[in-house]
């Protein structure tokens, strides 16, 4: 069977025709790389697509710790911003996350709905890259942020899909191999002169940007979501998560 790995941006849904593909959700900036970072430490993460569904799964979860934006806001009633810094000098690790971003989680609660959903940043692309090799047809779905494909994505996505490259994937389409040409061989830190690098300076979350900076290929576990719930793929066996049936409230 012919191996392919398609590269593509996130708009509103995924549609049922992905059934059979692995599909990795990637928003560097910030959403997927908050996630990672709190189920790394041990901390639980859940990812949901609105307010709504924020609220009613933290009526769910013991002693919740809500954490997200909406265009760029921290609701009203939550703890912190979307932000991998702030969460990882917490040391409240026994409080679960509920995590809210304005495209990120989106694409996350959509993936979701498939068998086989991996989240990615760059802290994990290359442990990804490895873990996708035993699927037949990949699909990296970059979250789009204002209905743009941004910088930092889709060098995540490009370098994911080098890899397979590697082992005799075949890109499926030419918008997948021109992403991969164009970016692989670009210095990860090539994001600094984009939209995202710049708004996070404009906000004043310069931690969050050194952070993703300097935490680069520093992780080797693979995070699949199961539910809204993120988990390392080394723990599927563990029974299924409460936040299954909350997923649901955003299809």
């Amino acid at each position: 069977m012919r191996k392919t790995v398609l590269i593509d941006s996130f708009d509103c849904y995924l549609p049922p025709r992905l059934a059979d593909y692995a599909i990795v959700a990637v928003d560097v900036v910030r959403a997927t790389t908050t996630a990672i970072t709190a189920a790394a430490v041990g901390r639980r993460c859940f990812v949901v697509p609105s307010l709504i569904s924020a609220f009613e799964l933290a009526k769910a979860v013991r002693n919740p710790l809500l954490g997200g934006e909406q265009l760029g806001v921290v609701p009203s009633g939550f703890h912190i911003d979307n932000s991998p810094s702030a969460l990882l000098g917490r040391v409240d690790i026994d409080r679960p996350l509920i995590l809210l971003s304005s495209s990120g989680t989106r694409l996350c609660h959509e993936a979701a709905k498939f068998d086989v959903a991996l989240i990615a940043c760059l802290r994990n692309y290359p442990a990804v890259g490895a873990y996708l090799q035993r699927f037949d047809k990949v699909v990296i779905f970059g979250a789009a942020s204002r209905g743009e494909f941004r910088e930092e994505d889709q060098i995540c996505c490009a370098r994911i899909a080098y890899q397979l490259f590697k082992f005799d994937y075949s890109p499926a389409n030419a918008a997948t191999s021109d992403i991969v040409k164009r970016w692989r061989k670009q210095p990860v830190t090539s994001w600094l002169c984009g939209k995202s690098a710049a708004y996070l300076r404009r906000i004043g979350q310069f931690a969050d940007l050194n952070f993703i900076v300097d935490h680069v290929g520093d992780l080797s576990s693979v995070f699949m979501l199961r539910g809204a719930e993120v988990v390392d793929t080394g723990t599927i066996g563990t029974p299924p998560s409460l936040a299954t049936a909350v997923m649901r409230l955003g299809q």
